[in-house]
């Protein structure tokens, strides 16, 4: 992909939020890849999950080495081909990579947002979305794409905006996270509230980072990003010194880069951040929003074709779950194609490369293309 810059887009205009509050004003960082055409026809958006930015592909020209989170998926002749699509990525609403979020100065106070920083949804995200694609002069998407969290922003365009995409990519996602995924989002959460650094959500003032929440948020997630196979080969029960010390350093392997992930995450997420888009996620539930709790009832909303895919070892967000959706969509009489990829990684298979489903991607897409000329 090369070197790419990021850009920022202003908005004066108020927003309002699902949770009842609104912003006066606001930006978002985002980044683009690929030229538009001059129909303006051939535009995907790219949403992240819950860690990720705007930062999707390439390099930066001071830093060559923060590679963007999906530089394997999107790129000159890779499965989103920047040859073919003008491709955006944004950094959400509540962010911490450039977008207004708890550690932008709130306007009224001037300082940091911190704590009083409203909570926002998915509804709330895509809604800011379109008013970035306004922003760009595109009034409809080839496709909406994304994985996990990004693919639930995905699901939502095609409710919010039903005839501003062509196509919605769901993977790896879920139509409404199980209580099992809530338990884990607020274990993660109770690591970073209860750090003694927190202060209420407003540590920006004392100069401190909650750290230690940060890193045990973190290494719980990423256990269950991944499957017990995947964990089991990449690690075993490898000890670093080849014999037990008999205490409470690190000895195995993957002590030792469960802590790796938590201190490299720590020292770039922002603690308030991760509480907010936690919680969206816990939030987001189309079927309980508009269907009167049921699946089907709210994607009669939907007028895109859509492209449904999981993993086979995603304990996560299960095939069962991408199947739900599936029916919902079937229910309507919607153009869905499925398919279920048999890969070891766990949920971030979304991630990887993996021959099947980058083939999958690429096909789907060269379709979408040929719409598009």
């Amino acid at each position: 992909m090369g070197v790419v810059t990021p850009q920022i887009a202003h908005f004066e205009a108020p927003l309002s939020l699902s949770c009842g509050q609104s912003l006066a004003n606001y930006c978002l960082a985002y980044e683009t890849y690929g030229t538009l055409n001059t129909e303006r026809s051939n535009a995907i958006l790219i949403c992240h999950a819950l860690s990720g930015n705007h930062h999707i592909a390439g390099t930066y020209a001071d830093d060559p080495r923060q590679i963007g989170w999906w530089d394997n998926m999107v790129g000159p002749g890779k499965p989103v081909d920047t040859n073919r699509f003008y491709v955006i990525g944004v950094n959400n609403l509540g962010g911490c990579h450039g977008s207004t979020g708890p550690s932008s100065i709130n306007p009224s106070t001037d300082r940091p947002w911190g704590a009083a920083f409203p909570f926002v949804t998915v509804q709330d995200w895509v809604h800011a979305q379109a008013g970035l694609a306004d922003h760009l002069g595109i009034e409809r998407f080839a496709a909406v794409m994304g994985g996990s969290l990004g693919a639930m922003q995905a699901m939502q365009w095609s409710l919010s905006y039903p005839d501003r995409l062509a196509h919605a990519l769901v993977i790896a996602a879920a139509p409404k996270l199980s209580t099992q995924n809530i338990g884990f989002n607020e274990v993660a959460r109770q690591a970073i509230v209860t750090d003694p650094d927190f202060y209420g959500g407003d540590f920006y003032a004392h100069s401190v980072i909650p750290r230690r929440g940060l890193r045990l948020a973190r290494m719980l997630g990423h256990i269950t990003y991944l499957s017990d196979d995947a964990m089991r080969e990449k690690f075993g029960r490898e000890l670093l010194s080849g014999q037990h010390r008999f205490s409470l350093e690190v000895e195995f392997e993957i002590e030792s880069y469960l802590r790796y992930q938590g201190d490299k995450f720590s020292e770039r997420f922002d603690a308030n951040t991760y509480l907010i888009m936690t919680k969206a996620l816990d939030y987001f539930d189309p079927a309980a929003e508009i269907g009167g709790g049921d699946l089907s009832r709210a994607l009669s909303h939907a007028k895109a074709s859509f492209l449904v895919a999981s993993f086979t070892s995603d304990w996560r967000f299960s095939p069962a779950r991408s199947r739900e959706i599936v029916k919902a969509l079937l229910d309507n009489r919607l153009p869905v194609s499925y398919a279920e990829i048999d890969a070891p990684q766990g949920h971030d298979a979304f991630l990887m490369d993996h021959p099947d489903y980058q083939q999958l991607v690429a096909a789907y897409l060269n379709r979408v293309a040929e719409e598009c000329a």
